[in-house]
């Protein structure tokens, strides 16, 4: 008879043990969707690492409105400009980590410099990148009005005649550092080149546009709006464009009898502190579908496209590979942007 009521205690303990369970598990369950259900409920905050007008601010204002209705809320464009991104990533950083405010940047090569010579505090795995959609080579180009008609008469002439050539760069960028490579392969004293930087791509295009400088060593695809101005000399990859004139690095260098390494153009996208992918993995989600789900419509790309602006979806994966391997690239070479 005692057995038999033990029996019936345990089992009835076994069902209490087992509700409660079930109710914590049910609560934790809709305590997490919720968080991911009332996000967001106000106003995301874009932040572009450069100022208005840049590439990296275009692109964040073509998405802009077409995120805010697959989010349902609106989407604010701020911009940090200064310290190659780095203002921007700090301020990234120390805002709460709760979803509300997106890194919006060229990543790639600014995040490596800012980290390799800026001695920024933060590390490239602190962030977490969204995606990766504008993929974009440098060109390396003069003023249409100048003597200079090859990549080989430009470096010869800043190695007969120092200070005689003028060249524009966004600073800490792979144009800047394509440049100095080009000087070190060819034996070209450095100092010879009067090598002017700004901290956006806009004024670098003005420079060189309005005749300030001679050369310039920066994007393409950001430079189309001054492709009446220039004159290119080469492409910064293995394979030549349709869209530009040009040769390959290696191909205009062929003369000289020297090559150099190809690095990676620059990389465009969104990205949010690690902090929030930890501690919102379901927010974390909706905010990548969004822009998946942003990316793959016709609307969209049809706009992205008469914008010439790239729109590829790569995935948080992907990017975060790509950034990994672009920062052991720059890592390699950083030594030649010491001043």
């Amino acid at each position: 008879m005692l057995m038999k009521k033990l029996r019936k205690l345990l089992a009835a303990n076994t069902l209490l043990a087992s509700a409660t369970i079930a109710t914590a598990s049910t609560a934790v369950m809709t305590s997490t969707t919720a968080y991911a259900s009332d996000y967001p409920n106000k106003p995301v905050n874009f932040v572009v690492g450069f100022g208005v007008g840049g590439s990296a601010d275009r692109m964040t204002r073509a998405m802009s409105s077409f995120l805010a209705d697959e989010l349902g809320e609106p989407i604010k464009v701020i911009n940090k400009k200064g310290a190659g991104t780095q203002i921007a990533a700090n301020y990234v950083l120390n805002r709460p980590g709760d979803g509300y405010t997106v890194f919006a940047s060229t990543f790639a090569p600014y995040l490596s410099n800012t980290i390799l010579k800026g001695n920024a505090s933060y590390t490239i795995e602190d962030f977490s990148y969204l995606n990766f959609q504008w993929f974009d080579m440098d060109l390396i180009a003069v003023n249409k009005e100048s003597p200079y008609q090859s990549l080989q008469e430009v470096l010869e002439t800043i190695r007969n005649e120092p200070n005689k050539v003028r060249a524009s760069v966004v600073q800490g960028s792979a144009g800047h550092l394509m440049l100095r490579l080009l000087l070190d392969v060819n034996n070209i004293p450095q100092e010879n080149l009067a090598l002017v930087t700004y901290n956006s791509g806009g004024k670098a295009r003005s420079a060189v546009a309005g005749g300030q400088v001679d050369l310039i060593s920066i994007s393409a695809q950001g430079s189309e709006g001054i492709r009446e101005f220039l004159r290119p000399l080469a492409i910064v990859s293995e394979e030549r464009s349709n869209k530009w004139d040009a040769p390959t690095i290696n191909e205009a260098l062929k003369p000289m009898n020297t090559e150099v390494a190809v690095l990676p153009g620059s990389m465009r996208g969104f990205a949010v502190s690690t902090e929030f992918k930890q501690k919102y993995p379901e927010r974390y989600q909706k905010l990548t579908t969004a822009i998946q789900n942003t990316l793959a419509s016709k609307e969209v790309q049809s706009f992205l496209n008469k914008s010439d602006i790239g729109g590829v979806w790569v995935g948080p994966e992907k990017a975060d590979a790509l950034m990994k391997q672009n920062y052991e690239t720059f890592k390699k070479y950083a030594h030649l942007l010491n001043d």
